[in-house]
């Protein structure tokens, strides 16, 4: 009761804060790990596409990207779901950015030579979570098709 009563009037510093860009490249970036382990086969060429999709995504350097990339690789292995990562993009981003993540994700999947069908699943339920409907799906398969 009194955990209850002291959310009720707590003051506005114990609310949540923002995340700052590092953070949320690290969510981003983190779906992109789920991604390249769903096949059970992470290989250097996914990883250096992820690290490329940083760099592009969030005009970083490189030695940045790659920190985004093992705070990223630390983050996966420690999550639950998918939604940690979904709910902080879905409350900073809009559909166009969401829509540029979702191709990076493609783009990752896509830097393999192949397509398993447990990436398409994944990548499904990713734009499911970042609410894009199956035409921004299939625009961003195909603009990463096209971009390779």
């Amino acid at each position: 009761m009194i955990e209850r009563l002291k959310k009720l009037f707590g003051s506005p510093e114990d609310e949540p804060t923002q995340p700052d860009n590092h953070q949320l490249a690290v969510a981003a970036t983190a779906l992109m790990v789920q991604l390249s382990r769903v096949d059970n086969e992470q290989d250097d060429e996914e990883l250096k596409t992820i690290v490329d999709c940083a760099v592009r995504a969030h005009q970083v350097t490189r030695e940045e990207a790659e920190d985004i990339l093992q705070d990223a690789l630390s983050h996966a292995d420690d999550a639950t779901s998918l939604y940690e990562f979904t709910g902080m993009i879905n409350e900073q981003l809009g559909q166009e950015d969401k829509q540029a993540l979702l191709e990076s994700i493609w783009r990752v999947a896509f830097a393999d030579g192949r397509i398993d069908k447990y990436e398409e699943h994944l990548i499904r339920r990713m734009a499911d979570l970042l609410h894009l409907n199956h035409r921004e799906f299939v625009q961003a398969r195909h603009r990463a098709e096209e971009a390779d």
